[in-house]
């Protein structure tokens, strides 16, 4: 967060679009846009099957762009027209960092599309669907069927595709709003690569748009209707679990025999859950009609993808906007916060002792529940956690890989100074053999003495577990290993919370 500080004064905390840039939410709520977080990426998704089922002309017009370049991928791919260097210039592309979305916890900047998924993609175009754009079940081509069948490709390629390839409206849509509110020492004169595809020459062109900028970078806001969380409308995991009635709505009985002949024959006597995926699997493989089959179901029951959609941006508004907006008002209000302690140790166990309390003694706890009802995600810890380092000293790394695995922070002021963190929910069912084994693994890797678990528990009975498991490493919880109650019926209210926050 940025945060400014005078003596005597409140210090200004500023996390989201409309505080950097001087405008109301409201302003931006009644043009539709997300208030997005300038600072830290948000778990939201570009979903193209909101663009195909709503009924804004615009929204539409950029699916049918869309598809249209998926056609003429397509046709190259078939013709065999492609070799590195146009996969390179055709089908890779960088992550759209400027939209904020894609909950990395390491700042917001993604991998993007890369020859990996190019050559899937390439693969699925001329072996799976050459048909592609040209289906006769469904109402229209989707991008998601391309990736249905691949491992390794999921929302976020999806949603980075689709970023990129509607760019040029999402920089026209930001534009818009920039120059009826947005200050002009608050804006810039961009050139922005890759916004159109000119078929004629079969290059990707730029585009200049007055947007937003801020820390040597636009900013690009993008529509909530098009927006969702956790996944796309059409999805893996919905294919899968839907299996064997996409199986019974085939129409087509000779069709329909041969599929459930050849699952029968590929699935074992006595198959376990593995063996049930992997049979469906190599039944889509064989079958990939199947698919079409699948996206027409989705295509006719298109309005309960708009309303769950739109349940899942209202969600992460409450959880990730408004609760993030009290926690940072919180910190800047507790004395010394920002004053730096001499070393990573120090300091990283101040901030996981005001998250400590923030969660057990103030409001803290209600960024882990819905409507009452808990959502267990270490990552959204490690959101929050990422949160209050904004302005330290200190190196803050995620998800750092040291060739035995990743850590989830690294907090680093130099070589011989870091100190690392871990998150775990009391639920998870390795928790014990973590506690046991991790934390030598990963301080010896990373060449440091200093670590911390931090485990969270929503009752009292994954409380008395995770107590249970430290008694028997004869472990005392309060050293290197720290447990926070989220709890929400041992809570005090909020105005004593507040309280006690500012002693």
């Amino acid at each position: 967060m940025n945060v400014t500080s005078n003596p005597g004064q409140q210090p200004d905390v500023r996390i989201y679009f409309s505080e950097f840039f001087e405008v109301s939410p409201k302003a931006l709520a009644d043009y539709g846009a997300f208030d997005v977080s300038c600072l830290i990426d948000l778990p939201l998704f570009i979903d193209p099957f909101l663009l195909f089922t709503s009924k804004k002309p615009e929204y539409q017009a950029e699916h049918e762009g869309i598809i249209k370049y998926l056609r003429f991928l397509r046709d190259q791919a078939v013709a065999g027209h492609l070799n590195d260097g146009l996969l390179k210039a055709w089908f890779c592309f960088p992550e759209v960092r400027q939209n904020k979305f894609g909950f990395c916890l390491n700042g917001n900047r993604g991998s993007g599309l890369g020859m990996g998924f190019a050559k899937a993609l390439q693969d699925n175009l001329t072996r799976l669907f050459p048909d592609f754009g040209a289906e006769q079940i469904t109402q229209s081509s989707h991008l998601e069927k391309l990736v249905l069948i691949r491992e390794r490709v999921g929302r976020d390629n999806i949603s980075d595709f689709t970023a990129n390839l509607i760019k040029a409206f999402l920089c026209q849509y930001t534009e818009r709003f920039a120059l009826a509110h947005i200050p002009t020492y608050l804006r810039r004169r961009v050139s922005v690569p890759k916004v159109r595809f000119n078929y004629d020459i079969r290059v990707w062109e730029s585009g200049d748009y007055d947007l937003p900028w801020l820390k040597k970078d636009y900013v690009l806001l993008t529509p909530e209707d098009i927006l969702t969380q956790d996944d796309t409308w059409i999805n893996k995991e919905d294919l899968r679990g839907d299996f064997p009635h996409i199986r019974e709505a085939v129409t087509n009985d000779e069709l329909r025999a041969q599929i459930d002949v050849y699952f029968r024959q590929v699935l074992p006597k006595k198959p376990t859950a593995r063996d049930q995926s992997v049979a469906i699997e190599k039944t889509l493989r064989q079958f990939p009609e199947l698919v079409d089959w699948y996206i027409k179901h989705k295509e006719d029951h298109g309005a309960d993808a708009v309303l769950k959609s739109s349940r899942k941006v209202q969600d992460v508004d409450q959880r990730f906007v408004e609760n993030l907006r009290d926690l940072a008002q919180m910190l800047a209000s507790v004395t010394g916060f920002y004053q730096h302690p001499a070393n990573t140790l120090e300091e990283t166990r101040k901030k996981i002792d005001f998250l400590k309390h923030s969660i057990e003694h103030g409001d803290g706890y209600k960024f882990f529940y819905v409507d009452g009802q808990v959502v267990e995600r270490e990552k959204d810890l490690q959101l929050v956690f990422k949160l209050v380092w904004e302005g330290s000293p200190s190196s803050v790394d995620a998800e750092v890989n040291n060739g035995r695995g990743s850590v989830d922070f690294k907090i680093s002021r130099g070589a011989k100074d870091s100190t690392l963190v871990e998150f775990k929910l009391a639920s998870n069912s390795q928790l014990e053999k973590n506690l046991e084994n991790q934390v030598a693994i990963y301080e010896k890797a990373n060449k440091t003495t200093q670590s911390f678990k931090v485990v969270l528990f929503f009752t009292k009975e994954e409380e008395e577990k995770v107590l249970a498991i430290l008694k028997r490493l004869k472990v005392e919880p309060g050293t290197g290993i720290i447990l926070i109650d989220a709890r929400r019926d041992n809570k005090p209210s909020a105005s004593k919370a507040t309280s006690e926050s500012t002693e």
